[in-house]
């Protein structure tokens, strides 16, 4: 997986499918990494550009002191497409990446020709709850703060899901000031003004055992965003294209057909 250079930051980058396919840019959620996509990406890159990197702070890309501000996610995002010259891209994005979506079609609509919103909103929690998190990460690390993240993530029985130890795994991996930086990005985002003024297509998606970003709130931004098209999938939480990547997958192929993307 190649490293690449962006002025003040390296990002690790995976690029699958023809050079000259339509692009899509995959944004992942907080305390995972471009890996949180690996069960779609063998079924998207025959057709499409598949674009997936880590965001600052996580898996392999450089790991800035925080705080991070949202802003920089998006220059972030805005920078990766506009190195590999993609346009007219699809940003299919979940929870955090869903913010950098949203952030990223209103400042570059040259870019985003359409979005893919999972288990996201135009905000997700507010500060308070994000420095509570943030200084509880701080004062005991990430393996102690996973058994109840994971059950907002993945439910209640959230021991029996099998996405678990990925899921799991993939957050105790995650450096915890990479952690906490994008913590106080996601506190300080609110698009909600932003995000009522976008007209693209976008496909939004929530899922039934998500305690994190609950159907409801996913429905409020969904509702923001002119002509979007709504799924609801039931008995998956938080990372739906872990837990059930094939219904993820159909979900996604079908709205890509419907805006005659590839």
């Amino acid at each position: 997986m190649p490293l690449i250079y962006l002025q003040d930051i390296r990002l690790n980058v995976e690029v699958t499918g023809p050079a000259n396919a339509p692009p899509l840019l995959f944004c992942h959620a907080l305390g995972t990494d471009l890996t949180l996509w690996d069960a779609v990406i063998p079924a998207l890159s025959p057709r499409f550009r598949c674009i997936r990197y880590d965001a600052r702070g996580h898996g392999l890309s450089d790991v800035p002191a925080p705080p991070y501000t949202m802003g920089a996610l998006i220059r972030d995002a805005e920078r990766v497409l506009d190195h590999f010259a993609a346009r007219d891209a699809v940003v299919i994005s979940c929870s955090m990446g869903g913010l950098v979506a949203q952030g990223l079609a209103t400042k570059r609509l040259d870019l985003v020709r359409a979005m893919v919103l999972a288990n996201t909103a135009a905000k997700i929690g507010g500060p308070a709850l994000w420095q509570q998190r943030a200084a509880e990460v701080a004062a005991h690390g990430l393996a102690a703060y996973a058994p109840g993240a994971m059950e907002r993530i993945l439910g209640r029985k959230w021991q029996d899901a099998p996405a678990m130890p990925q899921v799991r795994a993939q957050l105790e991996a995650t450096d915890p000031q990479g952690w906490i930086g994008s913590a106080h990005a996601i506190a300080g985002a609110d698009f909600y003004t932003t995000t009522a003024a976008l007209t693209l297509p976008t496909l939004v998606i929530a899922g039934t055992n998500d305690g994190t970003t609950p159907p409801d709130l996913v429905r409020e931004t969904a509702d923001l965003i002119r002509g979007h098209d709504w799924a609801l999938m039931r008995g998956t939480g938080h990372l739906p294209m872990v837990e059930k990547p094939a219904e993820f997958i159909a979900l996604v192929d079908t709205f890509l057909s419907r805006i005659g993307h590839g």
